[in-house]
């Protein structure tokens, strides 16, 4: 049996999509136990409970040895609030887990990287039940659990990747959970956010992306309307910062805000073999 548990270090989930995904989990998948922690309910204003509250769940879950993964149940804001307290209170079960998430879950995955501990996954999270086509991106990480490498992103290769969400990404470049990531293939994806954003977010984190083997971009997604046009579209942005910065552009990734978000484990995917 391979069990999972849930917490939300972000913002909150509500019990119908839990329950969701836990009659999906009983009827697809017999071989894991997911266990959601109460905390995934719990609302403090815009989060998940308080910074205490989520931080306690998160230790928790990490340092439970029954536990072969920990599934972070959705992004929003607040990761970045416990991340630095939550790694000093893992013990010695936190290195043997999977952790999988994305977006706001960046700055988790980015520190656990940072510091080696277990195999950081961006995948999917328990929340992307509420997209369209959503079942399927929770099949998609319980089938990654389980061991297959269908739901990888085909852009992989033997090179270490990584893949984030540019805000998430940029707000990590110049801190104490930023991983180093020479030699990376780079992956980023954007949601909500002007092109003149998009490229104030391209113009901080490329200057700290030196080294890195190359910058594939995903889905930018529900771009807003500005009073005038930017002029560019995202890839044109990327393509730009790339240049200045000497970073290979490598075209685009398979990752992005909707239910098609494919799995980006970091470092080196394992692949089954014949792949």
């Amino acid at each position: 049996m391979i069990r999972i548990a849930v917490c939300a270090p972000s913002t909150p989930i509500a019990e119908e999509d839990a329950r969701r995904v836990l009659t999906l989990a009983a009827a697809e998948f017999p071989e894991i136990e997911l266990s959601v922690h109460p905390q995934c309910f719990a609302i403090d204003g815009h989060f998940a409970g308080n910074d205490e509250q989520r931080l306690d769940a998160l230790v928790e879950c990490a340092n439970d040895p029954s536990f072969d993964a920990v599934w972070f149940a959705r992004g929003g804001y607040g990761a970045c609030r416990i991340a630095e307290d939550a790694l000093r209170r893992f013990g010695p079960a936190a290195e043997s887990k999977a952790w999988l998430g994305y977006s706001d879950a960046g700055y988790l995955l980015g520190a656990l990287y940072r510091e080696r501990i277990g195999r950081p996954v961006h995948a999917p999270m328990l929340g992307c039940i509420r997209r369209d086509g959503g079942a399927d991106a929770v099949r998609r990480v319980l089938r990654f659990v389980s061991g297959e490498d269908t739901g990888l992103d085909s852009a992989l290769d033997q090179r270490p990747a990584v893949a984030f969400n540019l805000t998430t990404l940029a707000m990590l470049c110049g801190t104490r959970l930023m991983p180093g990531l020479a030699s990376h293939v780079v992956m980023v994806e954007e949601v909500s956010e002007h092109l003149y954003a998009l490229d104030r977010l391209f113009f901080h984190a490329t200057a700290h992306l030196g080294g890195i083997a190359g910058l594939r971009l995903g889905r930018v997604s529900d771009i807003p309307e500005n009073d005038r046009p930017f002029g560019a579209g995202a890839e044109e942005i990327a393509r730009y910062w790339c240049k200045r910065h000497a970073i290979p552009f490598l075209g685009p990734a398979d990752i992005g805000h909707d239910a098609a978000n494919k799995i980006v484990p970091f470092g080196v995917a394992e692949r089954a073999q014949g792949q």
